[in-house]
This record gives structure tokens, C-alpha cells and sequence, in this order.
């Protein structure tokens, strides 16, 4: 297999794209999406966009009627709700296995759901929460929907990444922080855990017609930033004291283009395992530059060899690997 560049593709598109806009002329009708997380924020964006194109859409939520409540009132009555928490692998493992059962082959799957910067706590067996909820539970999740996966082939699968990727490689000697917990690193981990889990999951996959990709969606305000105080957001610059929010930060519907891209470009046919940013494939960070914090991808986010060692590491931890 060859490797897809970590290079621009110049799609036409902009950071100011929408899911709308990127899903222009492509007709998903017969297609099934699932989308973790799809319930609000971007999230909720991307089910929208992948259902006006014609796809049958599942939703996992932890709270299901949450979940339900806010669909219907994006008028999304018709998309699929099941109860998955992805903190809990018995509750992945149950999620996948009920869909695996009904027979019916998955197109698309993306891995939206995540937490940001929360305070320290511990999930599974004692893994620290953001890289078992973001990392682990969608690991478990997509290996054990590996039959769905590829029961047609051409299915894509996207994770969801950030340029937190930036703030942390993966900490193999200590991925619990049990010398110390810092919020933001922990995040950083996480993310970059979702790019490395695109890049040896396309190398997996490819012959087997199951492509991936790692996205940062960009800045946008949303559920996500639940767990961070105002004052904090304020002395980042996301915000004012008003609370007025930072123009550079996208809207949801902005924010939900480049996932929903990476799902279901044509432009992508044939390429995988690369991180996306703004509709695109992105370029490596510049580190000199002015842009080095919000923009390009850090090389350890794209390592191969480091990918293959998450991907074991990830296995050991959970038991579960498709490609035993």
C-alpha cells in the first residue's frame, strides 16, 4: 500500500465550509453512518448533514433520551438511538454486538464523541478518563464493528482529533499520569491517540476496502468545553468577559465540514490514514511559524511506528483486537 502524502489536496473548500456545503452532489442514500456523539454540538451537525444526503443514521448516546429529545427537536425524528457509553467497555461491547447481529453493513463510522480538560478520574481498570473515553472506547468500538465494516467495502472510518494533539505524544511510560495529573496533557494525549488510531487503522484496513482518517475540526464552542471555568476560556482568548466568542472560532456547522468530508469525499478515494484540517488534508506544522499552536500536524500525531505501539498497547489493555 502506498502512503497517502500528509499534503493539501487544494479541495476549493475553506475553514468557513460547512457540512452542507462539502456534501454538495454526494448522494448517501442506502448508506449507513453511525455517530458517537451526535446528539449535540458539531455532533449533532454532522448527523444532519449525513441525513439530508440520504444515510441512515445511528446515534449511541449515554443518555439515550437526551439524545432523542434533542434530535427530534433538530427535526432528525427518523435517526437511530442506542445506548452506548463509551467509558464503560461492556457497554461498547453490548452496543456493537447488538448492531453486528442485525446483519446490516456500515459505511460509515465516525468517532465524534469526546471530553476536554475534566478533572482527574478514573475509568476501566483504573485508565485515566479522557484517554479511555476519547481512545479506548472508540478503539473497542470500531475493532468490534469490524464485520459491519467490511461487509461491502469502501466503508471510511473518521476519528476526531485537535490540535491539543500538540500539547502531549502518548506517554507510554505513565498514559495514567499516576506521577501527576495535568488536565490539558492528558488531553493532548487523547488526541493524539485518535490520530495515531487512523493511521494504523488504514494500514490495517486498506486491503480489506476500509479507509481512515484523522480530523481536527476546529475551534468551536460547544458541550465540549463543559468542564472549563469562564475564566479560564476568557485568559485563552476564546472568549471575552462578556462572553462574547472568538471570531476565529468556527460555528458547529462549520466545525462538523471537515469530519463529514473525510466520511464522504470522492476526493479521497484510494487515501487514508492522514490528518485533516479544514476540508483538507493538512500540511505539517511549520513550527516557527505564527499558526504552529492552531494548525498542521505534529509529526508524533502521524509516526507509523508510533501507531503500530498504540495499537498493541491498546490491545493489551482492552483485550480486543480484530486483527489478532
Amino acid at each position: 500500500m502506498t502512503l497517502t502524502p500528509q499534503h493539501a489536496l487544494s479541495t476549493g473548500f475553506t475553514a468557513q465550509s460547512t457540512a452542507t456545503e462539502v456534501l454538495a452532489g454526494v448522494d448517501l442514500s442506502g448508506k449507513t453512518a453511525i455517530v458517537t456523539g451526535g446528539y449535540s454540538g458539531l455532533g449533532i451537525e454532522t448527523v444532519a448533514a449525513l441525513a439530508a444526503a440520504g444515510a441512515q443514521v445511528i446515534v449511541p448516546a449515554r443518555r439515550p433520551e437526551v439524545a432523542r429529545a434533542a434530535l427530534a427537536a433538530h427535526g432528525l425524528n427518523a435517526v437511530e438511538v442506542e445506548a452506548l457509553d463509551l467509558a464503560d467497555l461492556v457497554s461498547v461491547r453490548a452496543f456493537a454486538e447488538r448492531f453486528v447481529a442485525t446483519g446490516r453493513s456500515l459505511d460509515i463510522l465516525i468517532n465524534n464523541a469526546a471530553i476536554m480538560a475534566s478533572a482527574e478520574a478514573r475509568v476501566g481498570d483504573g485508565w485515566e478518563s479522557q484517554f479511555a473515553t476519547n481512545h479506548l472506547g472508540h478503539y473497542v468500538l470500531t475493532n468490534l464493528l469490524w464485520p459491519a465494516l467490511t461487509a461491502e467495502g469502501g466503508a471510511r472510518v473518521v476519528a476526531l482529533s485537535s490540535t491539543g494533539h500538540k500539547l502531549s505524544g502518548i506517554r507510554f511510560d505513565d498514559p495514567d499520569f499516576s506521577a501527576g495529573y495535568d488536565k490539558w496533557q492528558a488531553y493532548g494525549q487523547a488526541k493524539t491517540a485518535n490520530s495515531l488510531f487512523a493511521v494504523h487503522l488504514d494500514a490495517l484496513g486498506a486491503t480489506r476496502g476500509v479507509r481512515a482518517f484523522a480530523v481536527h475540526p476546529g475551534g468551536i464552542m460547544t458541550e465540549l468545553q463543559r468542564h472549563l471555568p469562564r475564566e479560564e476560556m476568557v485568559a485563552a482568548g476564546w472568549m471575552t468577559e462578556n462572553g462574547t466568542v472568538n471570531p476565529l472560532f468556527k460555528s458547529p456547522e462549520q466545525g462538523a465540514a471537515t469530519s463529514t468530508w473525510a466520511a464522504t469525499s470522492p476526493m479521497l478515494d484510494g487515501m487514508g490514514g492522514v490528518y485533516c484540517e479544514d476540508c483538507d488534508i493538512a500540511e505539517p506544522t511549520e513550527p516557527d511559524s505564527s499558526t504552529a499552536r492552531i494548525s498542521g500536524v505534529e509529526y508524533h500525531a502521524i509516526d507509523p511506528d508510533a501507531a503500530a505501539r498504540l495499537w498493541a498497547f491498546s490491545a493489551e489493555l482492552t483485550g480486543v483486537n480484530a486483527f489478532a
